[in-house]
């Protein structure tokens, strides 16, 4: 991936000092859909939450409208495969995984992703970003995206805490 085109030191740590002090669940998503898609040079991103047995696309920001609003179940995508098991999802091509959702894709030009689940030990939500090409991301760039996804993991247990 060509770091030239984007800073993303700079974006990572304006994206942590914004969800240092998001006071809601609200800040911490608006938090990630203002900085994610820079930090990592994807071609969209999207905030993912858990609902029960389902998981909802709650923000995003990509080239194209991607999945804003939809619902799907928690076992039949990849955003909900990340939650399940806590683990960061690499598909470099879309047509070949079968945690893929493929017809919500078809509506998109979106070829690859990394989802990272957001949340410990229970994820409760997950951050994905998306490329128009077939793409495997390098360490670094899953590494800033885990980031992301463990600022906001703190955010939401800062949260928590303080509503005990």
């Amino acid at each position: 991936m060509a770091e030239t085109h984007f800073r993303p030191a700079s974006g990572l740590a304006l994206a942590a000092a914004q969800l240092e002090t998001a006071q809601s669940l609200n800040e911490v998503v608006a938090a990630l859909r203002a900085s994610a898609r820079a930090v990592v040079g994807s071609d969209g991103i999207a905030v993912v939450l858990r609902e029960g047995e389902s998981v909802v696309y709650a923000a995003e920001d990509a080239i194209e409208p991607l999945w804003r609003g939809r619902r799907f179940p928690v076992t039949e995508c990849a955003s909900g495969w990340a939650i399940l098991n806590g683990e960061t999802v690499i598909v470099p091509d879309i047509e070949l995984d079968a945690r893929v959702p493929i017809a919500a894709y078809r509506t998109t030009s979106m070829r690859s992703l990394v989802i990272v689940p957001i949340g410990f030990p229970e994820p409760v939500a997950a951050l994905g970003a998306y490329w128009c090409a077939s793409v495997i991301p390098d360490d670094a760039t899953i590494c800033r995206l885990e980031t992301l996804a463990a600022q906001a993991a703190a955010a939401l247990a800062r949260m928590r805490a303080l509503h005990r």
